[in-house]
């Protein structure tokens, strides 16, 4: 019998075909999700869930596939340029209860096409961007901001799809007219009130003294013209008549026919 040969010692147990893919799946997900947040996606659907997580800016790693991005109850006081422009694929964007108080003219661009829901109520928005708002199809949530009434604003909701469960929880904080500080703005505008025929009349008025300024500057022109010219025909009068006056010349007494 010959003699036993060493085993050579076994190689540990590799990981399996299903483990190195649900790894890498992680590796990649957890690379692509927000600091602090939460990423789960849902048959292909990713929703990116960063509420009160303490954020002053919106994050700048949010997945290109996310549908819904919930960035309720942070920091956030403002809304960049472009800060979801490869969010071509979201559906969703929750900005509620934050502080925010100013947005960029192109804030949600590259949103229009797709978006159905922009949550921005309970923030400090005084004004609306009409800029920024007014190319999405989206139905928006603007209650519980300190707006300022006026015709600006007017103008503004006339061109945004207002959220009908929200609309009537949008009141002046301030206003043009003391009368309505406080009320909800819908009523307002629905009782026929216009804020911009104040501005109108602002307008006319300013526009009026305008025009009473230059008619008074044209009288003022017109009576010293008249004056100037009055003086010049009395200095040319005196100087007539300080003239010599030329002797009558005598015709020549003839013999009698």
């Amino acid at each position: 019998m010959g003699p036993v040969g060493k085993q050579s010692p076994s190689a540990p147990p590799g990981p399996t075909g299903g483990s190195c893919l649900l790894l890498l799946f992680c590796l990649r997900l957890g690379a692509s999700c927000p600091q602090g947040c939460q990423c789960p996606d849902h048959a292909g659907a990713v929703a990116v869930h960063c509420s009160a997580r303490g954020l002053q800016e919106i994050p700048k790693d949010i997945p290109a596939d996310a549908v819904l991005l919930k960035l309720d109850a942070n920091k956030i006081a403002h809304i960049p340029n472009g800060a979801f422009q490869h969010l071509n694929q979201l559906r969703e964007l929750d900005l509620s209860q934050n502080t925010i108080e100013t947005i960029g003219p192109a804030a949600f661009s590259g949103l229009a096409g797709g978006l159905r829901l922009l949550d921005l109520s309970h923030n400090r928005i005084r004004r609306i961007p009409k800029d920024a708002l007014g190319k999405l199809s989206a139905k928006i949530r603007l209650s519980h901001n300190p707006l300022h009434c006026e015709c600006a604003l007017q103008e503004a909701l006339w061109e945004l799809k207002l959220d009908p469960e929200s609309v009537d929880e949008i009141a002046c904080h301030t206003a043009v007219r003391d009368e309505y500080v406080g009320k909800p703005l819908i009523q307002a505008l629905d009782s026929g009130v216009s804020f911009c025929s104040t501005h109108h009349k602002t307008t006319d008025v300013a526009m009026l003294v305008t025009m009473f300024g230059w008619f008074a500057m044209v009288i003022t022109y017109v009576v010293y013209y008249v004056r100037q010219n009055q003086e010049d025909a009395r200095k040319h009068l005196e100087y007539l008549k300080s003239l010599p006056s030329a002797p009558a010349s005598k015709d020549p007494v003839g013999p009698a026919p």
